[in-house]
């Protein structure tokens, strides 16, 4: 019997600080990002909306920082607060990212922060604010030859009007055109596929002038495969570690977060992945949404999310390394072990998974995955941390379920014929 491999041997007079900017505490990829470091021993702090939510209760969080913030406050109020942290944390403390705001913040004001005792890529500062863009990641695909979805970026209610006249565009994903405008003033909660002229302009009846949206190319579904790429690259913009993987459901149903997914092998398209980010010069961590095309064989690219994903606990290889301890282990002057890729392996998200298998009406037409799995991640279940499960169950019963409902309704409000709201 082979011996299973020492994890990685992580600094453990090394905190992580899991950052996020926000309302919304159900979030499982800061609970997973806590208890990768934690169970290394690795001091983990994090930035909470209170002191009752699902990451502020594991057993492996050194210490809640509560703050509230809506991820549209001016940054030098959120810099500041960063700032303050690190004087209560007094030691040098790797930063972890969990959304587009807090990632863009980070990288455009690294050197305060860096100054403040805090570890960080050292990435071309306007970079993650582009790559969070939609409008600036269709053009960095355009300049590089990676292939994406045709996109359009209406300037005016007119120019709505006008791309509405066109039935043969529809079905068409919307999407919002900027990370930060998603917190003040959101035009979709979500990817929101719309199908037809009469969805389209409903839905854009309470959008402000000019839109802030994109309009995205729809892939359909019984043409497409939904795949993942998590990677952390290196200062040389080089993956250290890199995994590819499969999205079988998600949340809203087709268009929204993953809810179930499998790690699967994808050379071709790992490569790609790993030339394209060297051609930015883009180091630290990323987490992709492409969606292979079987039509023309393509792989388009739709998000380049410059943080860690709420999925990555999917990924994690025979030497234990996921991208969030190759994160730490960089930062901290340690090399980062190769390994090999579990495939099979699959990532459930409880509480999103059991409305989207409502959803899917048939099974899912995603020939890579596997038959069955071998070994299975769960967002929030773990024996050996259990109250973060606990409290997701028990906030789930006050304003979780209406989230949902608003998502739900925005899904089925866009696959109305008619348009009209029910």
């Amino acid at each position: 019997m082979t011996a299973t491999p020492a994890p990685p041997a992580l600094d453990r007079d090394v905190p992580g600080l899991i950052v996020k900017f926000g309302a919304y505490p159900l979030h499982h990829g800061g609970v997973g990002a806590i208890r990768s470091l934690g169970r290394l021993g690795v001091p983990v702090y994090a930035i909470t909306e209170d002191r009752w939510t699902p990451a502020a209760m594991s057993r492996y969080l050194c210490r809640a920082f509560p703050w509230r913030t809506t991820g549209t406050e001016e940054p030098r109020y959120l810099v500041d607060g960063l700032l303050r942290i690190a004087r209560r944390v007094g030691r040098p403390t790797v930063l972890i990212p969990t959304d587009e705001e807090a990632a863009v913040l980070v990288a455009e004001h690294q050197e305060p922060l860096a100054d403040a005792g805090y570890l960080l890529p050292r990435v071309e500062r306007t970079l993650p604010r582009r790559l969070a863009s939609k409008q600036g990641l269709y053009e960095l695909c355009a300049e590089h030859g990676v292939p994406t979805a045709e996109t359009v970026f209406p300037r005016s209610r007119a120019e709505i009007e006008e791309f509405a006249g066109r039935p043969a565009c529809f079905p068409v994903v919307v999407k919002n055109r900027e990370a930060f405008t998603r917190r003040g003033a959101p035009a979709v909660s979500g990817t929101t596929v719309v199908r037809t002229p009469a969805g389209l302009r409903q839905l854009a009846r309470g959008w402000p002038e000019p839109p802030a949206v994109v309009l995205q190319e729809y892939v359909p579904r019984e043409h497409a495969e939904d795949w993942i790429v998590h990677a952390y690259v290196g200062p040389d913009a080089t993956p250290r570690t890199l995994f590819t993987g499969v999205k079988i459901r998600s949340w809203p149903p087709y268009a929204g977060m993953t809810a179930y997914a499998y790690v699967a092998e994808n050379p071709e398209l790992a490569d790609a992945v790993a030339h394209f980010v060297k051609q930015l010069g883009y180091t630290g961590i990323i987490d992709l949404d492409l969606r292979l095309d079987r039509r023309d064989g393509q792989y388009k690219l739709l998000d380049f999310n410059p943080r860690v994903g709420a999925q990555f606990r999917l990924f994690e290889d025979d030497a234990g390394v996921d991208v969030v301890r190759a994160l730490h282990l960089s930062l901290t002057g340690r090399d980062v072990p190769a390994g090999t890729r579990r495939a099979g392996r699959r990532y459930v998200v409880e509480n999103i998974d059991l409305p989207a298998r409502l959803a899917y009406r048939r099974k899912a037409d995603t020939r890579t995955a596997p038959a069955r799995a071998h070994g299975t991640e769960r967002a929030w279940w773990a024996a050996d941390d259990p109250l973060p499960f606990l409290t997701m169950l028990a906030r789930s019963a006050g304003p979780a379920p209406g989230h949902l409902h608003r998502l739900w309704r925005t899904h089925r409000l866009a696959r109305r014929p008619t348009g009209r709201a029910g």
